[in-house]
């Protein structure tokens, strides 16, 4: 007998995930418009738990990380938050990029993603994997965080005198002097903290202002910014329609990639050459208009926030929040007063109700009694 004749009777695997890529060197810009139910490729060292997040919000198929999902150097919980979602991660080496073509289909089987021509051979990371490496990372905190200060320290002695330095003045359109300015980054927990924050702003009514992609949750969340500052690489092209006043952020020469994109769009915006991150930028410049209050949601304040954006230290966040002092507050502090507020409210319009339920209950319980008594006095007096 002929075995191998029998081949074309054996069943071909059936592929563990299969669909359409998208493809993105740079994962912010992938998400601007991600269509849901996509396959994404990724180079995306430590994937952090914002991206994480992200990527379920936009309801991904499966990661395909063209690097290491997680190294072990922090703890992060971001593949661990994908894989509870029951959205599969595989990891290839990094030289495969190239090979994944936008809009392409990709079937993955057992050690293996076939994108066209092309046989990849892959490595799943498994609840096991982060387990491991979460363990060692946690070991290494302390050398990390000795790292990190240090770090923290050295480039703040060297940009001391920047953040002392007046700032260029820009003629805005939009008045913060004297007005209370609500600052949306997009850090860990932002939308949690933005719906946090709805009584705050119905009763403040403050100047928003999204820093990047801060500006997309404003808009998911039913408000439109006042104003969009940043490097432009993560704010979607709806937003930067929506009518917000632009302010691009730029380094201290001058040098702004994101105004390309701006005027690719037809849009208009104001040049701010300032050193540190866009927040930190932000934020100075509410602090120079004279804002009255400025209050962040989804700031980046702890070494796991800068180790996850891709810096060692906090340098410029650090001075910029020691020069606003006590005119900077997070929501986080002030949502559980408006919170109690809401509470108190809402218990006044309850008990307020039932009194009027009981003062309409009483009324006719006595038009009862009245109607009684009318009817027995009659009947007495021989009248019935």
């Amino acid at each position: 007998m002929n075995w191998p004749s029998l081949s074309m009777f054996s069943s071909k695997p059936l592929p563990l995930c299969k669909g359409k890529a998208s493809v993105g060197a740079i994962t912010k810009e992938l998400l601007r418009d991600l269509p849901p139910g996509r396959i994404v490729v990724l180079q995306h060292r430590d994937l952090d738990e914002v991206i994480a997040q992200e990527l379920i919000d936009h309801q991904v198929k499966a990661v395909i990380n063209c690097q290491m999902t997680m190294s072990g150097t922090y703890p992060t919980q971001g593949p661990l938050m994908l894989l509870q979602q029951n959205i599969p991660i595989w990891e290839v080496e990094t030289s495969a990029f190239g090979t994944f073509i936008e809009h392409s289909e990709l079937s993955v089987y057992e050690g293996i993603i076939v994108s066209g021509q092309y046989s990849i051979p892959c490595k799943a990371f498994t609840k096991e994997d982060w387990l491991r490496l979460h363990q060692i990372a946690n070991s290494n905190v302390s050398l990390l965080l000795e790292n990190f200060i240090e770090n923290t320290l050295t480039y703040a002695m060297q940009e001391k005198s920047a953040v002392m330095a007046p700032l260029p003045l820009i003629a805005l359109r939009t008045d913060l002097e004297g007005k209370h300015i609500m600052i949306v980054s997009r850090g860990k927990g932002y939308k949690k903290a933005l719906q946090e924050a709805k009584a705050f702003i119905r009763e403040v009514k403050p100047i928003l202002i999204g820093v990047d992609g801060g500006a997309d949750a404003l808009l998911e969340c039913g408000y439109r910014p006042h104003m969009i500052i940043g490097d432009m690489d993560s704010v979607t092209d709806r937003a930067l329609a929506c009518g917000a006043e632009l302010v691009v952020h730029a380094d201290q020469e001058g040098a702004a990639p994101g105004m390309a994109r701006i005027e690719a769009l037809g849009l208009e915006a104001h040049l701010f050459p300032c050193f540190g991150t866009s927040e930190d930028a932000a934020l100075l410049l509410a602090y120079e208009k004279r804002g009255e209050w400025i209050v962040t949601v989804g700031a980046h304040t702890h070494m796991i926030d800068f180790m996850e954006k891709g810096r060692e230290g906090m340098g410029s966040t650090l001075l910029v929040r020691m020069k606003l002092g006590a005119r900077l507050v997070d929501i986080k502090s002030l949502s559980i007063l408006y919170r109690q507020s809401a509470s108190k409210t809402k218990e006044a319009w309850v008990t307020l109700l039932m009194s009027l339920c009981f003062i309409a209950l009483g009324l006719l319980q006595i038009h009862w009694i009245t109607k009684r008594i009318s009817h027995v006095v009659w009947n007495w007096g021989g009248f019935g």
